[in-house]
């Protein structure tokens, strides 16, 4: 069953009420007040959206969680505690944000795991070099070649490196041996050392 859209990001209104504070759109928001929910969803529509792409690849269901996860927003906004003179809030909402829309992908993929192809694991292997290649890459470099790792590597990648996920609760979130973890985790990181070594030959 698809998500409901809430609001197409693609069409702008004749008319929005000049909203400029954050917390008055989440003020506006608590009260539902739908103008408010449309300037939310427009204002991090974007960034939970790249959130959702660093798990996902197939386009229309990234549509899908990215609207699944604002839907959760909208539904635990009165869980989110703020204070209303915090320079900081933008920082707090977005990664407020992020943990739903990670857990949102997480838990599609822990239903769809039966289509993954796993791979064989006999031993836990951890290249030695590959921590130290990893170290000089930065955050653009390790988002622009996530989408060439096998699905597992680049969730469990994420999961880790990204969203600060241990290794036990990586395996009990995707239904796996704490194991399997470890050693696709260490598979990830050889493979993405191999990616940016390649790319650094090409260019």
């Amino acid at each position: 069953m698809r998500s409901k859209v809430l609001f197409s990001p693609f069409i702008r209104p004749a008319k929005v009420k000049p909203i400029r504070k954050l917390e008055e759109i989440l003020a506006g928001c608590l009260a539902n007040d739908e103008n408010s929910k449309e300037w939310l969803y427009r204002s991090f529509y974007g960034y939970v959206k790249g959130v959702v792409i660093r798990y996902h690849k197939e386009p229309l269901q990234v549509e899908e969680l990215v609207n699944d996860s604002f839907i959760k927003v909208f539904y635990r906004l009165h869980t989110f505690i703020y204070s209303t003179d915090s320079e900081d809030l933008p920082k707090l909402f977005k990664g407020w944000m992020a943990r739903i829309a990670s857990r949102t992908v997480i838990d599609h993929l822990r239903v769809a795991k039966n289509h993954w192809r796993f791979e064989e694991i006999n031993e836990i292997h951890a290249p030695v070099n590959a921590v130290t290649v990893l170290d000089k890459m930065n955050v653009s470099d390790i988002l622009s070649l996530l989408n060439e790792l096998p699905q597992l590597q680049q969730v469990i990648f994420n999961m880790y490196e990204i969203e600060g996920f241990k290794h036990e609760e990586t395996a009990t979130s995707l239904n796996i041996p704490v194991k399997h973890s470890r050693v696709y985790l260490a598979r990830a990181k050889e493979r993405l050392r191999a990616l940016y070594l390649n790319q650094i030959k090409e260019s």
